[in-house]
């Protein structure tokens, strides 16, 4: 079958092509918000391994935000899409066909609340990133001055997630069907986290309108935290082509992933769940320590080589840990200034965790893009880097690799006058940018930059805005980038890290040789 760039044979039931087609869930049981790359390749694929194992009512109403790409492109291909896992080692696909709906919040506002509060569904997940979530990162609580969150709060068909999520919920309780809620974002304690933002919502509802609803809470709602790693690149036009070549048929919403998948959940459901174990999940009561690990060892470790890679001019992850200076920097954030700060989960050994983490970054062939991993990440950021930062600085030690971090993101989307980060950086979005980047315009230096915007906005949480040595250091690095380039920055930060990790060395030693 010739295919084309303008293919008229569309990826379906009726032309599978050369996959064979998961089984189709006999009606939906989870409101999933959220219909991008991740939740595809990850969530819904856990569950069409379910589903396949032991049938049920587990299918997914699928919600995007905002645009109609994919909800366009999967009504097209009778809610199929193909699964393109890729590693060097070549390109495998399969099918999923888990969804049994979806739609565009932004389109049907409504129908999100109705969704939330229809008795058939009992599992509502969320994949809507950690600038989802409307929550100061000063404080961690929700942001009432949000305007989405304050028109949410007046009334009307809610905009924000957790607007939503509340009002349907508020709905719901009429009934006082059971209903979970889970997370699936990169935020630490996701669970507790998104149950703390909606009781905030419904406590500040006007007139005690939100008490029944926060009772209902009590009786009838659980949320589970769980954690969940998978790296899912952007798709492109060319994977598009390439997929359809070994399909016959064109899919619109191919979804790369890499082959290792892991996903740690809390086993508490109010109203059943699927057997999500048969493609894998772990159900733990460690799932904090899984979040730390994830959060800590893999995403800070990646933010840092994202904000590297892009400075030095590599569009690539894979190009970018390949860099000598950048395996280096990241080998040494990694053990030396976020690994303090995990209790690793039972069962699973640091240093094998550590190299299977290397290989993974090290897959050229996934094409996983400096600039998407360093987007949002005044959000992402906040969510990594305090805790360690801190429990180093309580220490009596500088966290010089990930004062870099800090510096590399600084410099990538608040670049000061004159300086230019590459077309990567500028690539990169974040929802602080123009406030970042009003501040560096008007910033002598990169000290004066990183005090105002750690310090000032509070970028990081209120603990490390009054660590004024920590955000010296930040600044100190800003500035050897502007001057004299990222390697220099990276070289004086390893040297830094060295001789700081001697010091304690030598510390601890002579504390063991003091007489009792």
């Amino acid at each position: 079958m010739q295919i084309t760039d303008d293919p008229t044979v569309r990826f379906g039931r009726a032309a599978a092509g050369r996959l064979a087609l998961p089984a189709a869930p006999r009606s939906a049981g989870i409101l999933h918000l959220g219909l991008g790359s991740f939740h595809r390749a990850h969530q819904a694929a856990y569950t069409s391994a379910a589903v396949a194992r032991d049938g049920g009512d587990w299918g997914i109403i699928g919600v995007a935000s905002r645009s109609r790409r994919i909800v366009d492109a999967l009504r097209e291909q009778d809610l199929l899409y193909s699964i393109a896992e890729i590693s060097p080692a070549g390109m495998s696909l399969s099918a999923a066909g888990v969804h049994t709906d979806v739609f565009t919040a932004a389109e049907e506002p409504e129908r999100v609340v109705g969704g939330i509060a229809d008795r058939g569904i009992r599992i509502v997940t969320l994949t809507v990133t950690e600038n989802g979530y409307s929550y100061s990162p000063a404080t961690g609580a929700l942001d009432t001055a949000d305007a989405g969150v304050a028109a949410d709060l007046t009334g009307g068909v809610p905009q924000t997630t957790i607007g939503q999520l509340a009002r349907g919920l508020q709905r719901r309780s009429a009934s006082g069907d059971p209903l979970t809620v889970l997370s699936c974002d990169n935020l630490a304690a996701n669970g507790a986290h998104t149950e703390r933002l909606v009781r905030e919502f419904l406590a500040a509802l006007p007139a005690d309108e939100g008490a029944e609803t926060l009772a209902y809470l009590d009786a009838a709602v659980t949320f589970p935290s769980s954690m969940v790693d998978r790296i899912v690149p952007s798709t492109t036009d060319q994977l598009r082509r390439d997929v359809a070549a070994r399909l016959g048929a064109w899919d619109d919403a191919p979804v790369p992933a890499e082959p290792f998948t892991m996903w740690a959940i809390e086993d508490r459901f109010a109203a059943g769940r699927p057997a999500w174990e048969a493609g894998g999940a772990v159900f733990t009561d460690e799932v904090d320590r899984y979040e730390q690990m994830k959060v800590r060892l893999l995403n800070g470790t990646h933010s840092l080589i994202a904000y590297l890679g892009a400075l030095r001019g590599q569009t690539l992850i894979g190009e970018s840990i390949a860099q000598d200076s950048v395996e280096r920097a990241a080998r040494r954030v990694l053990r030396g200034e976020y690994l303090p700060s995990v209790d690793m989960p039972s069962g699973i050994d640091a240093r094998e965790y550590e190299e299977q983490l290397f290989a993974r970054w090290g897959n050229t062939a996934l094409g996983h893009r400096t600039s998407q991993v360093g987007t949002d990440g005044s959000v992402k950021l906040g969510q990594r880097i305090p805790g360690p930062a801190a429990l180093a600085l309580d220490g009596g030690t500088m966290p010089h690799m990930i004062a870099l971090t800090v510096a590399g993101y600084l410099a990538c989307v608040a670049p000061l006058p004159g300086f230019d980060p590459g077309p990567h950086a500028a690539a990169m979005t974040d929802p602080a940018g123009r406030r970042l980047a009003d501040l560096a315009a008007t910033s002598r230096d990169g000290r004066e930059l990183a005090r105002r915007a750690i310090a000032g906005l509070q970028l990081f949480g209120d603990d490390l805005a009054g660590r004024t040595t920590f955000i010296d250091r930040v600044g100190e690095l800003v500035d050897v980038i502007v001057g004299h380039g990222v390697d220099a920055a990276i070289g004086e930060s390893i040297e830094a890290s060295d001789a700081s990790a001697a010091s304690a060395a030598r510390s601890q030693s002579r504390t063991k040789e003091m007489p009792r």
